[in-house]
């Protein structure tokens, strides 16, 4: 998931093609949709994104009583309004009056904590719940800014390499060289310095072990020489989100899904981050789904974000979207730090019935 920054951001406002009393704002790639009249393109506004929880004066100020997701009717989330994706809240709360927007803009000002708003902590499933403890050693994991957001992360014709973005749970696993040590955690666990004590009902658990995972990353190690190694991984299947790939997570004679999506390494004091594809030997770990490699083409990138999925290899869903990261890895002064980023499909965005566990 994203970081959440509210902020003000400069519009490009278009007609809808679908109503006469409502218009697109434009924010990046993402688009909201806007009461006709209420903005003009080079306007200054608020832009809420997708996950922001709100206050309820908020929502009562901006008229959004009732209308917001979740059970507490509070969370922003994209919808289809007359056949058009709106992704995000656009508005000028009285909280910004006599704010200069254009210089609020200009200097990237976060008002989240200001207005109240938070982002949206999904729930943990018993399955991926357990018992923890501190792990200082714990490799940690990124959050991925959404493409539609930052389209400048990546320059036209830099080559990249597209993955599959799986709706699973990601998986963190840390082999610590010196002692042999695993440490196994979620990613809001991670997020919090702990891991999960080892337990067999555990999902994470059952995941890594069922697949090799630890023995990878100790070998993994010995060939880098490296004192901890970061294997990170979505695990899927039925029970642990709505699309499940086929695979059965509650079975007892199989682990759940697992594919491995990036690999980090200590090295000489220095954490590294490593395509899985080059540094895995073949087989030793299911990977997920590479889809392009070449040069970076926007029109390209969100046709591949949209589809079927490509793990199980019958096409039995809808395609989350795709992971963007360079073919070198690099730091991005647009996101201030690793260049890395996601393209989600706006049918998977606005499907019903949709499972969003951590």
């Amino acid at each position: 998931m994203s970081t959440l920054r509210v902020t003000v951001e400069e519009l490009t406002v278009h007609e809808h093609p679908n109503a006469d009393a409502l218009e697109l704002a434009q924010v990046g790639l993402y688009r909201a949709v806007v009461a006709k009249g209420a903005y003009r393109t080079g306007d200054f506004a608020l832009y809420i994104p997708e996950q922001a929880v709100l206050p309820p004066e908020l929502i009562e100020e901006l008229g959004l009583t009732g209308r917001l997701a979740g059970s507490s009717r509070d969370r922003v989330r994209a919808v289809r309004l007359r056949g058009e994706l709106s992704q995000g809240l656009v508005c000028r709360p009285r909280a910004l009056d006599g704010v200069d927007l254009a210089v609020a803009a200009k200097e990237g000002a976060d008002f989240a904590e200001a207005l109240g708003i938070v982002k949206w902590s999904p729930p943990v499933p018993t399955t991926m719940d357990g018992e923890v403890e501190a792990a200082p050693d714990l490799l940690p994991w990124v959050d991925v800014e959404n493409l539609q957001r930052y389209p400048q992360i990546f320059e036209p014709g830099e080559p990249v390499v597209l993955t599959e973005k799986l709706h699973g749970t990601a998986s963190l696993l840390t082999y610590v060289a010196d002692d042999g040590r695993v440490l196994v955690s979620s990613k809001g666990f991670g997020s919090k310095g702990l891991a999960l004590k080892e337990d067999e009902r555990n999902l994470y658990w059952r995941a890594v072990r069922g697949h090799g995972a630890p023995q990878a990353a100790a070998r993994l190690a010995e060939r880098l020489g490296a004192t901890r190694v970061g294997i990170f991984a979505e695990v899927y299947g039925s029970g642990v989100q709505d699309l499940a790939y086929g695979a059965r997570a509650g079975s007892a004679d199989a682990p759940p899904g697992y594919a491995v999506f990036d690999v980090s390494a200590e090295i000489d004091g220095q954490v590294r981050w490593l395509d899985p594809a080059e540094v895995l030997e073949d087989g030793e770990l299911p990977l997920v789904p590479r889809l392009f490699e070449g040069p970076y083409d926007l029109e390209r990138v969100l046709e591949l974000a949209s589809g079927r999925e490509t793990v199980s290899g019958e096409g039995l869903h809808l395609r989350e979207g795709v992971v963007i990261r360079p073919a070198a890895e690099r730091y991005s002064p647009v996101v201030g730090g690793r260049a890395i980023a996601k393209a989600v499909s706006p049918a998977y965005l606005t499907r019903k019935g949709g499972t969003e566990y951590e």
